[in-house]
């Protein structure tokens, strides 16, 4: 039962980071629905039966069967994922990455942090984001125009902070394009 609270406790308390994130980055609204299709039994379950507190139980439960069930119906629900971002390439008839609109990218950036301090704690600062993007192989699965603009938005945060960050993305996201 600890697990279910503690799985419960975890996800609400990311997602009031992402919607005060979003609500910086002027998509306030977007961030009201984030991650919403966490609290379906598909991806709380798995959540609350892999849940250790100090990382995704996605990865737990992936170690566990070959893959994750919770994070295949999450990635394909919820459009800040740069995995729902794919398609075949009429010329090559490839799965390729596809270029995200502007505001799902914003979103993204908004997550990233917002999971940089959920599972750093106190330990967070504003390098974390950027430093786990270059660790991981994200950018190497992006559109190279996606991954490039949110390593430029992670630059700034590590850089500049959270205020010019979230002032920058608010410049993005009013564009409708990068």
């Amino acid at each position: 039962m600890a697990s279910v609270w503690g799985h419960f406790k975890t996800i609400t308390k990311h997602r009031h980071k992402v919607i005060r994130n979003c609500y910086h980055s002027g998509i306030f609204w977007q961030g009201l629905f984030h991650d919403l299709s966490k609290y379906s039994p598909t991806e709380f379950l798995p959540g609350a039966k892999f849940y250790v507190g100090t990382r995704s139980p996605n990865e737990l439960e992936r170690e566990n069967y070959g893959y994750s069930r919770a994070w295949m119906h999450h990635k394909g629900r919820n459009r800040h994922h740069y995995e729902y971002w794919t398609d075949i390439n009429i010329k090559t008839k490839t799965v390729e990455p596809v270029k995200m609109p502007a505001k799902y990218l914003a979103e993204m950036f908004c997550d990233r942090i917002a999971a940089s301090k959920t599972y750093n704690g106190e330990n967070y600062t504003n390098r974390h984001p950027l430093d786990y993007f270059n660790r991981g192989r994200a950018k190497f699965y992006m559109h190279k125009d996606t991954a490039k603009e949110l390593e430029k938005m992670l630059t700034i945060l590590a850089e500049q902070g959270e205020k010019e960050a979230f002032k920058y993305v608010k410049k993005v996201v009013k564009k409708g394009d990068y």
